[in-house]
C-alpha cells in the first residue's frame, strides 16, 4: 500500500509536469519560510510568542531524537534508490528516509503555532502538509515516511505546549506584572 499510494503520487509529477518546479520549491525551499517565521517570532517583544518558539524547539528536539530512534528501528533507502521508473526531482545521496525530517520540522513548528495562536495558524499545518506531499512528488520519501513524521512532530508539539507553556519560569513575568500595578 505504501509503494502503491507513493507510486500515484510521484507518478502524477510525470503527468501534471509543469508543477514539477513548484513542488520542489516547496520540498527544498518552504523550511527557509519557516526558519523565517521562527525568527520573528523569537524576536518580537511578546513574551507569548517566544514561549512558544522555546517550546516549538523543545519539541522539535525531541521529535528529531524520537526520529531517529525511529529510524534504528525501520530502516528504508528513499524511493529513487529501491524503485524503477521514479520521477526523482531532488537531488540527494541515497540514507534512511524514515521518517521524514522535513516532515517532522514542519509539523512540530506548524502544530506548536496551531496550539499558542490558533488564528489563521493552521494554514502553517497546510504548508506542512504540503511539503510532506511534495516530498513523496520529488520521489525522495514514501507516504509512511510523511506519516509518521507528522505524528512524531504534532505528538511532540503538543507534549511540548502542555509542558512548556506551564513552567512556573515563564510564567514568573505574569505575577511579576501584577505585583508591579499592584505597587
Amino acid at each position: 500500500m505504501n509503494i502503491e499510494l507513493f507510486r500515484m503520487i510521484n507518478d502524477a509529477g510525470k503527468e501534471f509536469g509543469a508543477l514539477n518546479p513548484v513542488m520542489v520549491i516547496i520540498a527544498n525551499n518552504a523550511i527557509y519560510l519557516l526558519a523565517a517565521a521562527v525568527l520573528v517570532y523569537l524576536f518580537s517583544r511578546n513574551q507569548r510568542n517566544r514561549l512558544m518558539v522555546v517550546s516549538g524547539l523543545t519539541a522539535l528536539l525531541l521529535a528529531e531524537i524520537a526520529g531517529k530512534i525511529a529510524g534504528m528501528l525501520h530502516s528504508n533507502h528513499q524511493p529513487f534508490a529501491r524503485l524503477p521508473d521514479v520521477n526523482q526531482l531532488i537531488e540527494m545521496e541515497v540514507n534512511n528516509s524514515f521518517p521524514s525530517d522535513h516532515t517532522i520540522i514542519f509539523f512540530t513548528m506548524a502544530v506548536t503555532f496551531w496550539l499558542f495562536k490558533r488564528k489563521h495558524t493552521y494554514l502553517w499545518i497546510l504548508l506542512a502538509g504540503m511539503v510532506g506531499f511534495s516530498r513523496i512528488w520529488a520521489g525522495v520519501h514514501y507516504p509512511a515516511d510523511i506519516l509518521v513524521g507528522a505524528i512524531l512532530g504534532s505528538g511532540f508539539a503538543y507534549l511540548g505546549y502542555r509542558v512548556i507553556s506551564t513552567i512556573n519560569l515563564f510564567n514568573k513575568n505574569k505575577s511579576t506584572g501584577k505585583e508591579m500595578k499592584n505597587l
